[in-house]
């Protein structure tokens, strides 16, 4: 994976039945992604005039999050299309030097035209960094 993000667990995060609530993954997963453009992206765009829009999320379950886990996202690019492109991500833990898989995710992010409110190619520029 091209990216490492470490996640804060907030309380507020936890549900009724002790685990991190579902919904909040795709928080979890949308800091990973902001820190991935900032980190390795390094775009500097007016994201006022073109950036990226969320199309598509898809999560994996594979083992609950509790409030005091140490949680990793691994973070890369996985395809680039003409307008598209994905991004994966791993969600793990670490007990005794091991690592645990806790979920999996894949989102669809397409190239936005905020000015102009429709979707664009892909820069040559954003190609080269993803």
């Amino acid at each position: 994976m091209k990216h490492i993000s470490k996640i804060h667990i907030r309380f507020s995060d936890i549900d009724t039945f002790g685990h991190v609530n579902n919904a909040t993954y795709l928080t979890y997963f949308e800091e990973a992604r902001v820190k991935f453009f900032d980190e390795v992206v390094e775009w500097g765009y007016d994201w006022s005039k073109e950036g990226v829009i969320l199309a598509r999320a898809k999560i994996d379950f594979v083992q609950p999050v509790h409030f005091r886990d140490d949680i990793t996202i691994y973070t890369a690019c996985h395809r680039i299309g003409t307008k598209s492109f994905d991004l994966i991500y791993q969600m793990v833990k670490f007990i005794e030097d091991k690592e645990i898989l806790l979920a999996s995710a894949t989102t669809v992010m397409v190239a936005y035209d905020y000015h102009a409110k429709k979707s664009i190619p892909i820069p040559e520029k954003w190609k080269l960094t993803l």
